[in-house]
């Protein structure tokens, strides 16, 4: 998965599950929340909008999933 692939990179050997709160595990800053969005629009060709930026949607794998098939449909 490609949103795994990327966080890798970050969190090292730590074994990420799709629901786990990456804020929590103490390894998000914001210069790397920043270079998440960037991520995410450009790898999915996807706009993230102001209304986008919430914790909820990029807290977990599966947040950042969700927010990307919802963008992809319209909604």
């Amino acid at each position: 998965m490609k949103i795994r692939d990327f966080l890798g990179r970050f969190f090292g050997d730590y074994q990420l599950r799709d629901d786990e709160d990456i804020f929590g595990v103490g390894f998000v800053n914001s210069l790397f929340a920043m270079q998440l969005v960037l991520f995410i629009e450009k790898e999915f060709g996807i706009t993230v909008g102001n209304e986008d930026l919430s914790l909820a949607n990029f807290r977990s794998i599966g947040a950042m999933a969700e927010l990307i098939e919802r963008k992809r449909s319209g909604g």
